[in-house]
């Protein structure tokens, strides 16, 4: 299975090597600029234009957390390993991790000068990785 996301404010689930559409969400107000499935694979995690970051149950077919607090577009986000956290990135110059249990902002990033675009756990680790228009890597201790 392959997990897309877009212009259209949608995600789409395709078969691999088949290409046939398997699922499609839709929820989100402005372009799709990131989307990954939880490790588990039962749900995934979204990121938008519109400064919210939407976690989807695939059983359920929709949308079961949306996840507000960044005052610009999210460009990016993704899983913890563990599947208890979604930490994400965006054009307001923050990362925020999210405690997908409790339903809140754990942490909220601050260091970079600009729009931070993408963000990533080092698996098995509390070390994430953010990248940012500033032309600068950061690598934050979430502990």
């Amino acid at each position: 299975i392959v997990l897309t996301g877009g212009d259209d404010r949608l995600w789409k689930t395709w078969g691999f090597p088949d290409g046939n559409i398997l699922m499609t969400g839709e929820g989100h107000t402005d372009w799709l600029s990131g989307c990954c499935f939880r490790p588990s694979g039962t749900q995934l995690v979204t990121s938008s234009g519109d400064t919210t970051v939407r976690i989807w149950d695939l059983s359920r077919r929709g949308c079961i957390l949306t996840l507000r607090g960044h005052s610009r577009a999210v460009r990016g986000c993704s899983w913890h390993s563990c599947g208890d956290f979604v930490a994400s990135a965006s054009m307001d110059g923050t990362s925020k991790i999210w405690d997908v249990n409790s339903e809140r902002c754990r942490y909220t990033l601050r260091g970079h000068k600009e729009s931070v675009n993408s963000i990533e756990f080092l698996p098995f680790s509390s070390t994430a990785l953010t990248s940012s228009a500033d032309k600068t890597l950061s690598l934050w201790d979430i502990r």
